[in-house]
């Protein structure tokens, strides 16, 4: 038994000895085939790798060729756009610069004018004179030269001229013009510090100015009306121009202002549009009146021609009555004649020279005889008339 245990031992031992030398011949193969194949794939992957690192040479060299013609190409479209860039930009900065420099000498113009404008407005005969220029423009613009005059002394015995006044017909005396007096005004302060509390919103202060806006009005009205209104060498009423519409507004919005400067001083109000009317009403009333005028002349030419007319009737009746006086005289004649050539027949003939001589004696005698007649009967005819 121990014998046989020795024995399974020894072969077991033998068995795993060659078990482990198999394995291990084994393992070495397995080995040596590694290395191999470790040996084949580092070939492999150096012969893959050289391949590689040529491609990468190659696609690196043709990039950079590309990349090198690209940023040619790039700083050749890009030198040509910046310079355009710079170039367009300088012009357009120029362009400005210069409607800068423009505008700022404009605003200066512009500057100096509104100090000229503020000069004139603050002055008191400026914004006469302003305002008088203006009245003059539409008076040259909607009426001709003979239907108004300037600085016309309307009033007898006063020593104020109106600076305008209109030429209307005067029923009363032909030769007598009959004026329109036309005068300009602007308050200026009032109106200014009116417009100013209608911003302001205060209603006492409003009030304030519109009392003292309405009573400057009413002191022009009056005005006008002592200097330039006297009746009949005047119209009744006068005009008073502003010049402004805002200014003639006010004057509207101002209650019952409008109707007492007519009731009370006889002045119509008017602004530049309302005045353009009213001269365009007149000028159809000038129109109207040349008309009429025309009409009786032309009603006196044909009363003239009228009358001549009925003469030359008369002259023409006569002149008939001649002529039938002249055409029965000449019927005369020719039955003379008649009973001339009748009484011929009887008579012995002559030589023909001597019988041509005797007809035409005859018959000159005969024309004689009735161009006196005729011209008897013309000369007491022209001697009648």
């Amino acid at each position: 038994m121990a014998n046989s245990l020795k024995s399974f031992e020894e072969k077991s031992a033998n068995i795993a000895k060659e078990f482990n030398e198999l394995q291990r011949n084994k393992f070495n193969d397995l080995l040596l085939k590694q290395e191999q194949t470790k040996t084949d794939t580092e070939n492999k992957l150096d012969k893959i790798r050289e391949t590689v690192e040529k491609k990468l040479q190659v696609l690196q060299e043709d990039n950079h060729k590309k990349l090198e013609e690209m940023r040619v190409t790039v700083d050749e479209k890009l030198q040509t756009t910046l310079e355009k860039r710079f170039n367009d930009s300088f012009t357009l900065i120029s362009d400005r610069l210069e409607l800068v420099h423009k505008g700022l000498g404009e605003m200066q113009t512009l500057a100096v004018s509104v100090g000229d404008i503020k000069k004139v407005m603050t002055n008191v005969k400026s914004r006469g004179i302003m305002g008088e220029y203006q009245l003059a423009n539409i008076l040259e613009d909607l009426l001709t030269n003979e239907q108004y005059e300037k600085n016309v002394k309307t009033k007898v015995g006063s020593g104020v001229n109106v600076e305008f006044a209109i030429k209307l017909p005067n029923n009363n005396s032909l030769e007598k013009t009959l004026w329109l007096p036309i005068d300009s005004k602007f308050p200026k302060e009032d109106y200014e510090a009116l417009v100013d509390a209608y911003d302001d919103g205060d209603p006492l202060k409003l009030e304030t100015l519109r009392k003292a806006f309405k009573n400057s009005i009413i002191k022009n009205a009056k005005d006008i009306k002592e200097k330039y209104i006297d009746p009949p060498n005047t119209t009744e009423y006068g005009i008073m121009f502003l010049p402004f519409e805002s200014l003639y507004a006010e004057v509207l919005r101002t209650p019952g202002l409008f109707e007492l400067l007519q009731k009370d001083f006889k002045i119509t109000i008017t602004g530049p549009t309302t005045l353009s009317a009213l001269l365009n009403s007149l000028q159809m009333g000038f129109r109207t009146l040349a008309i009429e005028k025309r009409s009786s002349e032309v009603w006196d030419i044909l009363g003239v021609v009228k009358t001549e007319f009925g003469k030359f009737g008369t002259v023409l009746e006569k002149t008939k009555k001649k002529l039938q006086e002249a055409t029965n005289t000449i019927d005369q004649a020719g039955v003379r004649t008649r009973a001339i050539e009748k009484q011929l027949k009887n008579v012995q003939e002559l030589p023909a020279s001597e019988k041509q001589l005797k007809i035409e004696n005859e018959i000159n005698a005969d024309a004689i005889d009735i161009e006196n007649n005729i011209e008897n009967i013309l000369f007491n005819e022209t001697d009648s008339d």
